[in-house]
């Protein structure tokens, strides 16, 4: 049996990721506890202080990705990123998959995505871009 992951990032506002993530995968915002209708409400009454309200943020769906706050900003490039697929793999023909990206792209930039550029090449296509954080990722 495998042994199930949630996927980390490091940021300095989870709730702006967490919103970006769940828009970009089709995920959900986690929702509160039962008995809470926000987070806020939550943390209030766990006695949490405004001021770390939103250390932590997740979106849902399989894997689970979960966003802490960190002090310090990103410094340096990924050493690993997500790949988010929408040109429909290798039967489909690469214009009708770069059409795909495309779209996507323009929809992801719309949310707050950066776009760093497009790459093409042995047949494939896909475009590199970087969340509102400067997180970098892959549509294909």
């Amino acid at each position: 049996m495998a042994t199930s992951i949630q996927i980390v990032f490091d940021a300095t506002d989870p709730a702006l990721l967490a919103d970006f993530w769940a828009l970009a995968l089709g995920y959900t915002v986690q929702p509160p506890p039962e008995g809470f209708e926000s987070w806020d409400e939550w943390a209030a009454a766990m006695e949490i202080p405004e001021e770390n309200w939103n250390d932590a943020s997740a979106v849902v769906d399989r894997p689970r990705i979960f966003f802490q706050r960190v002090p310090e900003g990103k410094t340096a490039k990924n050493r690993l990123h997500l790949d988010v697929n929408v040109g429909g793999g290798h039967d489909v023909p690469i214009d009708d998959r770069r059409a795909m990206v495309n779209a996507e792209v323009a929809r992801l930039v719309v949310a707050g995505a950066s776009t760093i550029g497009p790459v093409e090449q042995r047949g494939e296509y896909w475009v590199v871009l970087a969340d509102p954080e400067g997180n970098e990722f892959c549509v294909q």
